[in-house]
């Protein structure tokens, strides 16, 4: 999978209004955006904390993964940490990614997941019930292509997150995505042996594609 030396800053162009009916629609559900199950429905459970990533930022995700693997994600295994409503991982899953785990803690929204899978009938996706950093920490070193991270923004898991991910992405080129409330800079980027390949800003959230260093440490922080 190719990398470009020096890639160029994203633009998106923010979406036309919603009517009100469709804005109301959407606090329930998400829909995937691209590929095989393109327009499929993800509920959108009532939990604390819960926050799908808005489409645009996912759409503008999408589209930077698929500039820099060459085309769509076939053959791409890939791990959903805090996986919530699945967005993520089932776009990946959706746009050709050939394994993704999604991550959850909560009991409800495992098993949301799982229903989600079996209507879709996405062979290629499992669903784990577990601690996210914990999860990430367990993957053997090196052993996936892309990690998603979008953790709840007042749980303090953003270093840990990071630390476990940088473990568990392959060494050269593995990439991770961190969805945060605040800019990561490259003074804090570095010394987990990450770089910054794209940011975007779309209203109080902070979208970054990060790409492992092959100076990364070996192993997740205890």
């Amino acid at each position: 999978m190719s990398r470009p030396s020096r890639p160029a800053a994203a633009t998106a162009k923010s979406p036309p209004a919603a009517p009100a009916r469709a804005v109301k629609r959407a606090a329930h559900e998400v829909r995937i955006i691209g590929g095989l199950w393109k327009r499929s429905r993800l509920p959108v459970a009532d939990r604390p904390g819960l926050r799908p990533t808005p489409d645009r930022v996912r759409e503008t995700l999408f589209n930077w993964l698929t500039h820099l693997g060459g085309g769509d994600l076939d053959g791409w295994i890939c791990l959903d940490a805090f996986a919530g409503t699945g967005a993520l991982g089932l776009e990946a899953a959706s746009r050709g990614a050939s394994a993704v785990v999604l991550v959850e803690r909560d009991g409800s929204l495992v098993a949301s997941l799982e229903a989600v899978c079996r209507r879709l009938q996405a062979n290629t996706v499992q669903v784990q019930q577990a601690d996210g950093v914990r999860a990430l920490q367990a993957q053997p070193p090196g052993s996936l292509d892309l990690v998603l991270l979008d953790p709840p923004f007042d749980a303090g898991l953003f270093e840990p997150a990071l630390q476990a991910a940088v473990h568990a992405v392959r060494p050269q080129g593995g990439l991770i995505y961190l969805e945060a409330p605040q800019a990561w800079e490259t003074e804090q980027l570095l010394p987990l042996g990450l770089r910054l390949l794209r940011h975007l800003k779309a209203g109080a959230v902070h979208a970054h594609l990060l790409e492992r260093l092959p100076s990364a440490p070996a192993h997740p922080a205890a």
